[in-house]
């Protein structure tokens, strides 16, 4: 398929905050050990913000990053998928694109949960699939760690910080980089299976905290697992399909890093063998909306993803919401 506006992937960049955690620290003070976070996560390590580091740290080192990759200093929107926010209002994104010098261009926050970045690229393409913006400056950065209940061993083990972005820009949608036909989807009757109770109107409304546990993050482990499975492999499927790709076309796989055990069943179940998936959750943990684009940048900058590469990308997260999109990897410099 080829003609038409398209929003195409110009650059790249990535950002972990400095303090890594391993298992063997976290086994200091909860109830589990290396051995059986490595097991049913596929997780060794992870990195952590520091006190008073907020998302926006991360998202603003993360689109320098993109912007020194694309070789640009201007761009004509900011979209930041996160569910982490610096606070609950304003958006989080105006005040990263000011930070980075950025002017007054349209900027706004995208909560999508682990799915935010492929909302984001939706997003972002139908900016310049409109003619609103003729570049867009994609970051999807969490701080995970600070809704994580640390004394949760189901959790905390699992979720991490970071933050990748993109620089997108107008193309044509038969050309290199081009985000090609998105799918997308949600099921709210099963948000209870990753959720925040409190901290929002409903609570808010209803009176003070009653539970101190309804501040943290929560997920319905064994549901997540069976929704995610499901969810990333339908979606994979159909967007190989309305790209006119098989499976076997695919030269990379890159699923959100949830856990080594979902990421290893939809592989089985699309058919990707094992060299062409791309991996660092053992290294980073699962960062939620940042997962997608981290991986991307770090592949692409050890060469285990090329220019030439058609990649299938998928993700599922709360809400319940799941998405998936191809591309053929351009010549882009990881930063």
């Amino acid at each position: 398929m080829s003609g038409g506006r398209a929003a195409v992937v110009a650059g790249i960049g990535a950002f972990t905050p400095p303090d890594l955690v391993t298992n063997d620290d976290l086994a200091q003070r909860l109830d589990t050990s290396d051995a059986w976070i490595r097991s049913r996560t596929g997780i060794a390590e992870r990195y952590v913000v520091a006190p008073g580091t907020a998302t926006s740290d991360l998202a603003v080192q993360a689109g320098l990053r993109a912007l020194k990759s694309a070789g640009t200093e201007r761009v004509g929107a900011v979209v930041l998928a996160t569910t982490t926010p610096d606070q609950p209002c304003p958006a989080t994104a105006p005040q990263v694109t000011a930070r980075l010098g950025l002017g007054q261009v349209p900027a706004f926050d995208v909560a999508a949960v682990c799915s935010g970045f492929l909302y984001g690229l939706a997003t972002a393409s139908g900016l310049i699939a409109a003619g609103v913006a003729d570049s867009v400056l994609l970051i999807a950065a969490d701080a995970f760690t600070t809704i994580v209940n640390p004394e949760d061993r189901t959790t905390a083990v699992i979720f991490a910080d970071g933050a990748g972005a993109v620089v997108l820009r107008a193309g044509s949608v038969g050309e290199p980089g081009a985000v090609g036909p998105l799918v997308l989807g949600s099921d709210g009757e099963l948000s209870h299976l990753i959720e925040v109770p409190a901290g929002g109107s409903r609570q808010r409304s209803s009176g003070p905290v009653t539970d101190p546990e309804d501040q943290y993050f929560r997920m319905l482990g064994r549901d997540t697992y069976r929704h995610a499975v499901e969810r990333m492999t339908e979606a994979s499927q159909q967007a190989a399909r309305l790209a006119g790709w098989g499976i076997e076309d695919v030269d990379r796989f890159a699923a959100h890093q949830a856990n080594a055990r979902i990421l290893d069943s939809v592989s089985e179940r699309l058919g990707v063998p094992g060299e062409r998936q791309l991996t660092n959750i053992a290294r980073v943990g699962n960062t939620g909306a940042a997962s997608i684009p981290l991986l991307l940048s770090q592949a692409a900058s050890d060469g285990r993803l090329a220019a030439g590469h058609r990649v299938l990308l998928t993700a599922f997260g709360g809400g319940l919401s799941w998405g998936a999109t191809t591309l053929v990897w351009p010549e882009v410099q990881s930063v």
